[in-house]
């Protein structure tokens, strides 16, 4: 079991949060962002502050690793990799999209269905991923242009709840009865605790001197087929 300081700041949200034994016991979040250079250095003082108060000293931090954006997740992976190789504990990288779906699990009750957290990207163009309410992994992170038919699968075979900030401008165009959106789902790091302590306890970390996080680089999709000259 361990203390953990978790840094998010890959949407226009910025939070810090503390666990213990897994168990979050500090939080500070802004929804008026992006507001990421000043807010992320003054709540992870606070953090630390209050671990200090209980005799406690965070032995890792957690820090959001994308997909998201690039200036928030610069800010949030340098002062990570700061705290770690200043205090020379480990860094561990919590998906950003697995972040999210363990957000909206708790948002529905933990229904059965599968979870696709969508980040938006341009247009019609989104980058998400697809869990399942045990939040392992249906389908990998992907880069996609949304169409009626790009869910089809998925949604043939029941539930899907979609969410992010990709998934308000999907509702138009994904009208199955199988779809469903839950509201105000974000990447926080008071959701990282669970997270980050599996990954503690497995000892996976990454390197504080070379990690990168998962920025969301210019956007390249296959045109769908149905739209292509003769199709």
């Amino acid at each position: 079991m361990a203390c953990i300081l978790h840094l998010e700041t890959s949407t226009s949200v910025c939070s810090v949060a503390l666990s213990e034994n897994g168990h979050t016991v500090f939080d500070k979040v802004s929804y008026e962002g992006p507001s990421h250079a000043a807010l992320l250095g003054v709540y992870a003082e606070e953090a630390i502050a209050f671990a200090r108060a209980g005799g406690r000293r965070p032995e890792a931090v957690a820090v959001s690793s994308g997909p998201g954006s690039y200036t928030g997740l610069r800010i949030g992976t340098s002062l990570a990799k700061g705290l770690c190789m200043g205090w020379g504990i480990p860094l561990i990288a919590v998906p950003t999209l697995r972040l999210m779906a363990l957000n909206a699990t708790g948002r529905t009750g933990g229904q059965d269905g599968l979870y696709c957290a969508m980040l938006d990207a341009r247009r019609m163009e989104v980058y998400a991923a697809i869990f399942d309410v045990r939040l392992q992994t249906v389908r990998e992170t992907a880069a996609e242009i949304v169409t009626p038919e790009t869910y089809r699968p998925f949604l043939d075979r029941g539930t899907v709840f979609f969410f992010g900030s990709g998934a308000a401008k999907c509702r138009t165009v994904i009208t199955s009865e199988n779809a469903l959106f839950p509201e105000n789902v974000h990447p926080l790091a008071a959701d990282m605790a669970a997270l980050a302590e599996t990954a503690f306890r497995e000892q996976a970390f990454v390197d504080p001197a070379c990690f990168e996080p998962f920025y969301l680089k210019e956007f390249i999709a296959t045109t769908p087929k149905n739209s292509l000259p003769g199709a």
